[in-house]
């Protein structure tokens, strides 16, 4: 008995469109691979993407373009992929009156360096003036008197810090200091029409903390927790004109003279 003769594997009509699938597979790889060495040559190697410029912003009269850019050390035609931001962010932060640094690509050709500048939070009595220091108690300058709504800073004596009126304090211990951050916080959490009364803020210990206005009134602040409660009842407390205001433990807040 007679047959029809077998097809073969390729005249099949699966055979061909396995084929083209396995072609087209190869020519998308193949693609990929170039679009790859592509991308690589000109992050890499093309004179294209490549630093050409450096933009420096948030420098002030206390650090110049200049200083971070010589901080930076971020050489002119290096492919801008190799850039170590981080590296870069470190050493600008080394700045003493630098607080901190962010360092981005501005594709093509720029380098982007933003720093944030320390401010001057209180006055440190040094021999011959006054130590400027910020919140964190670095020393950023001298100056022969205390500026005008810059407050004192007295820490208790025995801490390693500052030894009070008259005492010689030890500067590069007040960086860091848990009693500088936490006057500093109690500070910045004050109402802005008593803060700026403000002339002395002594700390005995992180959590016993006080300040001393203009008018020789004292407002005994405790630690740092509960502020928003804290500063509503000072708030509501210094209408009755007294010399004394103890809003350490809120809810049983206190007035004396």
């Amino acid at each position: 008995m007679s047959g029809s003769p077998r097809r073969s594997a390729q005249s099949r009509p699966g055979g061909r469109g396995r084929s083209r699938v396995g072609w087209k597979a190869v020519f998308l790889g193949l693609a990929a691979i170039a679009i790859v060495a592509g991308v690589a040559w000109a992050l890499l190697g093309s004179k294209l993407l490549i630093v050409k410029s450096v933009r420096v912003t948030g420098t002030g009269p206390t650090v110049s373009q200049a200083q971070v850019l010589a901080a930076a050390r971020v050489p002119a035609g290096l492919p801008l992929i190799r850039v170590n931001t981080s590296a870069v962010a470190h050493r600008v932060s080394g700045i003493t009156q630098v607080q901190s640094a962010q360092v981005s690509r501005a594709w093509p050709s720029t380098i982007v360096i933003s720093v944030r500048l320390r401010t001057p939070v209180f006055a440190v009595s040094v021999p011959g003036g006054y130590a400027l220091v910020d919140a964190f108690g670095v020393d950023l300058r001298r100056a022969a008197r205390r500026p005008p709504g810059l407050p004192l800073l007295e820490l208790a004596a025995g801490t390693g810090d500052v030894a009070g009126p008259g005492v010689t304090p030890s500067l590069p211990s007040l960086r860091g200091s848990p009693l500088t951050r936490a006057a500093a916080a109690v500070l910045h959490e004050l109402p802005p029409r008593i803060a700026r009364q403000v002339r002395v803020v002594e700390a005995a210990t992180a959590s016993e903390v006080s300040l001393r206005l203009a008018n020789s009134e004292v407002i005994v602040w405790g630690d740092t927790s509960r502020p928003a409660e804290k500063a509503k009842e000072l708030t509501l407390l210094m209408r009755t004109h007294a010399r004394r205001y103890d809003v350490s433990a809120p809810g049983t807040a206190v007035t004396q003279g």
